[in-house]
């Protein structure tokens, strides 16, 4: 994960759609969007093409855009992209009807409110609860978790520290219907499964502690 600071370097920012609430930092020389996991941006959405568009690097520091032969097309400011295009403060990107990005180009135009909402979690485990990303020990979970097992993390990273019993568990995880009859032995399948995912990425820690008796708690060392 980048280490420079927003402001710093051009991002896209996620205003609509399946995006909304992401940011990707501009710095390598390419950013990849479409609905292949492979891709930097990825948009779960059967509008969008496998390999959709491009974010190429100039010269001078700036960004084109292209559209890679999309079948429902790319947009920029309401128009339809049909050439590379050179990207500037404020336009704004329009991938096929499922999603929309910002394009941020200077800390001169940076929204007022860009940090609150940024990523939960101050350890090697990090949470953007908006776009659902994760990353483990600098890594971005790839691919996404499952909706229950991202609610069980989201739940003990927000009550980081602290123990959540299997009745907050159900409650946080299973809703409605959903979440009557749920066994102990659903919970510790789930619990296990989300250790698996985790250890994937950082196998030389436990991020996932049973306290005995009581629940769970996350440990997410620095």
């Amino acid at each position: 994960m980048s280490t420079e600071r927003w402001g710093e370097t051009p991002v896209l920012i996620g205003q609509a759609g399946a995006l909304q609430g992401g940011r990707w930092l501009l710095t390598g020389e390419t950013l990849l969007i479409g609905r292949g996991p492979e891709c930097d941006v990825v948009v779960a959405d059967r509008q969008v093409s496998r390999h959709h568009a491009r974010v190429r690097r100039m010269a001078e520091g700036e960004f084109q855009l292209e559209d890679l032969g999309s079948k429902n097309g790319t947009h920029v400011n309401g128009v339809v992209l049909e050439a590379p295009r050179r990207l500037t403060d404020g336009d704004v990107i329009q991938v096929a009807l499922a999603a929309k990005l910002l394009y941020i180009g200077s800390e001169a135009t940076m929204p007022l409110s860009m940090d609150e909402d940024a990523p939960a979690g101050a350890g090697r485990l990090r949470i953007d609860r908006q776009a659902h990303r994760i990353w483990v020990a600098g890594t971005e979970l790839e691919p996404p978790l499952s909706p229950p097992q991202y609610r069980l993390l989201e739940l003990l990273v927000l009550r980081a520290g602290q123990v959540v019993n299997r009745d907050e568990i159900v409650t946080a995880v299973w809703e409605g219907s959903e979440s009557e009859g749920i066994s102990e032995q659903a919970i510790d399948a789930l619990v296990r499964r989300l250790r698996e995912r985790l250890a994937e990425f950082d196998p030389e820690h436990a991020y996932l502690v049973t306290v005995r008796g009581h629940g769970f708690r996350l440990d997410n060392p620095m």
